[in-house]
């Protein structure tokens, strides 16, 4: 009479290890008391969403806080949906924004580590061995259901009002002889392998989640699909042998998986594996134009995509930083204790995380990065607008190398003071606002620019910028600076007080701000731009009697 072991030899005849031997292979690790062992574990079908972002980093921040082990795992049993190249792409997006693994997958050809591969596709052993014992032991089984006989189950369970899957009285194979399943297999008839559930979903049992606290959940029943007929395993099967075996002590994830957790923990419970702590993140929503919450959209939202705040250029530390906001509801009662702090000495909690869905703010984001952006020396800064305007902004990266300390002047413009000027969320918002001080820039904008107000006369403006260009003077203070302006502007019949000139319009041409309006948009082509002060003091004499004679042309 054939035996589970018979039937377990003729699906795996080459399998000659045991899961002992697997054990001793991946030993337990070696760390301190407390330490955290946390994997991010993407699959590689398409672009880092920011919620992977979000998990991943809090994973990489937990376990290096504990003194543990943060690694990355590449899932990419799921052949049908796999993009070439997106798992190395994923890597390179998470690495930008410091989520850097102790070791794992890093590429198609490197990984670091003694508990790999890390890579599903190169662990087919190890699943194999495993459900070899399964079998063995009477806990999985062929099942040769074809696609149509499990619809037409569905639509059974259907019209019954039943719970729809396959367990029970519903699993065919569940009980089928091993004699007759080997038959089956000896005659080429193909086959998936299904785990054998002892659960009742007429029960309940209970479990403590790290963030959401006690849970009583519906036990399962369900056989599920372990190994494919392709022979991969299925995620539910491989990230529980994957996660024993890398010695993961807590498995975080979107709490959108909580409905699957009593598979995860029967399957662990039946091979005789210790199960992780479980950590289920909030996941993070958006308010829509209706005012209705829903998920961060992968269709919908440009924000969904990590490679979107890289385009655009937000800081990585004003980004993370967002992100520690939606984290634990205290960081930013930290933060405002301890300006001078870096994020990483915030001590991160499972107990301050939201038991609802993160709501994310792309407002916020921009107005954190700009924060954070202001008080970054301009030489550090420079380096990083440098990098990102490599890859993004082209022409922007070539006026920077054509002179770097030119560059770091623009950037330092009222920067290094106790209240410095906030202009720039991200780098690309810097190109717009500081590119008229390149000459090909300014000498390509549209003449129609100069847009003068229409209540002062053109002789009056060519008088104003005749007398700056013949009595200009670089050596003065700031303070300095602006009394000779106020001074040129009583000269040409200006008031030099904005709030003297609103009193008594008649009797003057217009105010100090219409003077230092003209200048402004003589040497920039704009009606807004930096500090027009040490705007003057960076372009240099020649520069700005270059540009104010090529504007007194316009107004010929």
């Amino acid at each position: 009479m054939a035996t589970y072991k018979d039937l377990a030899n003729l699906i795996y005849p080459n399998i000659n290890i045991s899961i002992d031997d697997l054990e001793k292979k991946f030993p337990k690790r070696n760390l301190k008391e407390g330490a955290m062992v946390i994997r991010f574990a993407p699959s590689p079908t398409g672009f880092l969403h920011t919620g992977s972002l979000f998990t991943s980093l809090l994973d990489c921040y937990y376990a290096h806080q504990s003194g543990g082990i943060f690694y990355i795992r590449l899932e990419d049993t799921d052949t049908k949906r796999e993009i070439a190249g997106s798992g190395e792409s994923l890597i390179k997006q998470l690495q930008a924004f410091d989520v850097i693994p102790d070791e794992g997958y890093l590429s198609d050809t490197e990984e670091i580590g003694a508990y790999g591969p890390y890579k599903q596709s190169n662990r087919s052993l190890i699943y194999n061995t495993c459900i070899k014992h399964l079998i063995e032991i009477g806990r999985a089984y062929p099942c040769f259901c074809s696609a149509e006989e499990l619809q037409a189950l569905r639509q059974e369970q259907e019209a019954r009002k039943e719970i729809p899957g396959y367990y029970g009285k519903y699993a065919k194979y569940r009980d089928f002889p091993v004699e007759e399943a080997m038959a089956k297999i000896q005659a080429g008839d193909p086959y998936i392998i299904r785990f054998k559930s002892m659960g009742d979903h007429r029960n309940k049992i209970s479990f403590h989640d790290e963030i959401k606290g006690d849970l009583e959940l519906t036990e399962n029943d369900q056989d599920i699909v372990i190994c494919k007929s392709d022979g991969l395993p299925t995620y539910h099967f491989a990230h529980l042998v994957d996660d024993h075996f890398m010695r993961t002590t807590h498995i975080t994830r979107g709490e959108e998986w909580l409905s699957s957790l009593p598979i995860h923990l029967e399957l662990f419970d039946s091979i005789g594996f210790e199960h992780p702590k479980y950590a289920h993140f909030p996941v993070i929503m958006k308010v829509d134009e209706n005012g209705n919450r829903r998920k961060l959209s992968k269709r919908k939202d440009e924000e969904a995509a990590v490679s979107y705040f890289l385009e655009q250029g937000y800081p990585k530390y004003g980004f993370i930083e967002y992100l520690l906001t939606i984290a634990n509801s205290n960081y930013e009662a930290w933060r405002n204790e301890n300006l001078d702090k870096d994020f990483h000495e915030f001590k991160l909690s499972f107990d301050k995380m939201s038991l609802d869905g993160a709501l994310f703010d792309i407002a916020k984001v921009a107005n954190i990065s700009k924060e954070r952006m202001a008080y970054r020396k301009a030489k550090d800064l420079a380096l990083e607008v440098k990098e990102w305007a490599k890859t993004y902004n082209v022409p922007f990266y070539n006026h920077i190398i054509q002179d770097e300390e030119f560059f770091i002047s623009i950037l330092n413009i009222e920067r290094e003071k106790e209240k410095p000027r906030k202009d720039y969320a991200k780098y690309s918002d810097i190109y717009p606002i500081i590119s008229f001080f390149f000459d090909d820039v300014y000498q390509a904008i549209d003449k129609k620019a100069f847009e003068w107000n229409p209540t002062i006369s053109k002789s009056d403006i060519k008088a104003v910028l005749e007398d700056y260009y013949n009595t200009m003077d670089l050596s003065l203070s700031e303070e300095e600076w602006f009394n000779s302006i106020k001074e040129l502007a009583t000269r040409h019949g200006f008031a030099d007080n904005i709030k003297v000139w609103k009193k008594d319009k008649e009797s003057y041409k217009g105010h100090v701000g219409d003077v230092s309006e003209f200048l402004r948009i003589a040497l920039s082509g704009k009606r807004n731009s930096p500090n027009l002060y040490y705007v003057i003091q960076i372009l240099g004499e020649n520069k700005v009697k270059a540009r104010i004679k090529a504007t007194l042309d316009t107004l010929e």
